[in-house]
């Protein structure tokens, strides 16, 4: 039996536009994905899934693709649950040379699905390190990173891009562009994240911002912009460590600029805005919401706990939390 566990994230800036290869700044934060997979000789996967905005349930199957698990759930929430365990399960097979491997699979997340939070990315990552390492190998976290970028990209039907994955595989901030990715500094940043308990469809919303793109010109001048901003960002995440910079400052402006650009393509909601309002007059530097957006989560910075208290008073925000950056990524428990 082996237990990974994979961090979440946060987007300081860069989603949706990261899908056209501009650039985007994820952060892996302290609430993570826990996957135990532990050998079965017959070749089917026995999946136990837990706190995962479900109330939790098991099913059998031979994990083929005719093969649907028999489960009283929505269909969204059944994908969302088992499409992943499959693709980390196929990318686990293939790196050990083991097609006919079968699992017991318990998943265990903190990370609400669909949220903005990179539970998927999370729940795949752990899933791909965990599996392999119960078949007796072990994947340098770049391949990781590689291997679970690919199995959302065949989930999410080719809308996935590295962010994500590369966030939760190497920990800490990380920058990705199109296929260059790395880890960069970055200080400690005072996250405040508001949960409005909801989830947006991500196909629909990157298909949204798509059709904008593609049939209005200042829409596609939007997602540049936006790349703008996170090439900014970086320049001040650089020089955080200047003592006489107001570093934190210029960050929540340029947060505060990236929501209202991603507000214009349509993927905010009217209880992310609220959110993010909410911290902006509780004094926090910056506010955006993170992630595909249409609901989940919203991230502001705020040394303080005005922020924090404020948005559990906000209507429409079921929770809110101080989170840590996780500087380590994907790890054996």
């Amino acid at each position: 039996m082996t237990v990974s566990s994979a961090p979440g994230k946060v987007y300081l800036f860069g989603e949706h536009a990261v899908v056209y290869g501009e650039p985007a700044v994820p952060c892996a934060i302290e609430r993570r994905a826990r996957v135990t997979a532990e050998k079965r000789s017959d070749g089917k996967l026995l999946v136990h899934a837990e706190d995962l905005s479900l109330d939790g349930f098991t099913v059998e199957y031979s994990g083929e693709s005719e093969t649907h698990p028999d489960v009283d759930v929505s269909e969204s929430l059944l994908e969302a649950a088992m499409g992943y365990v499959d693709a980390a399960v196929a990318q686990a097979r293939d790196a050990a040379d083991a097609p006919d491997a079968g699992f017991e699979v318990t998943i265990e997340s903190d990370i609400p699905l669909g949220a903005g939070l990179g539970s998927s990315a999370a729940v795949t990552v752990a899933g791909i390190d965990a599996a392999t390492r119960e078949l007796g190998v072990e994947l340098a976290p770049e391949e990781l990173a590689d291997r679970a970028y690919r199995a959302e990209y065949e989930v999410q039907d080719g809308q996935a891009s590295r962010a994500d994955t590369f966030c939760s595989a190497m920990g800490g901030a990380v920058r990705v562009e199109g296929d260059d990715c790395r880890r960069i500094d970055a200080p400690d940043i005072p996250f405040v994240i508001g949960f409005d308990g909801g989830a947006g469809d991500t196909g629909k919303l990157v298909a949204g911002v798509r059709e904008l793109r593609e049939e209005y010109g200042f829409a596609a001048d939007t997602v540049g912009t936006i790349g703008d901003i996170v090439s900014e960002g970086e320049r001040v995440l650089a020089a955080a460590e200047n003592p006489d910079g107001d570093w934190i400052a210029e960050l929540g402006d340029l947060m505060d600029f990236n929501h209202g650009l991603l507000e214009s393509l349509g993927v905010s909601s009217r209880s992310l805005d609220a959110m993010v309002w909410a911290a902006r007059d509780a004094g926090a530097y910056g506010a955006k919401l993170t992630g595909a957006g249409g609901g989940g989560c919203i991230v502001a910075l705020d040394e303080t706990e005005e922020t924090e208290t404020a948005l559990k008073f906000t209507p429409g925000c079921e929770e809110a939390f101080r989170a840590e950056l996780a500087t380590e990524g994907v790890r054996r428990e």
